[in-house]
């Protein structure tokens, strides 16, 4: 994962992201890409999963 932190209260789900960093352009070329999971992946401590990307116009 790429700049994502994930933590689990009782039934509750956060996610953190740092809104200042990037990691270069998406493969397109259009988008910067800021946050990834890279694909899905599980929450820690459960079964379920969850994919996500932040990414903001080039």
């Amino acid at each position: 994962m790429k700049n994502v932190e994930m933590t689990v209260e009782g039934t509750v789900l956060t996610i953190r992201v740092d809104l200042s960093k990037e990691f270069g352009p998406s493969s397109t070329g259009k988008t910067i890409i800021i946050a990834s999971t890279e694909g899905n992946v599980t929450i820690p401590t459960r079964q379920e999963k969850i994919g996500l990307n932040v990414y903001r116009k080039k």
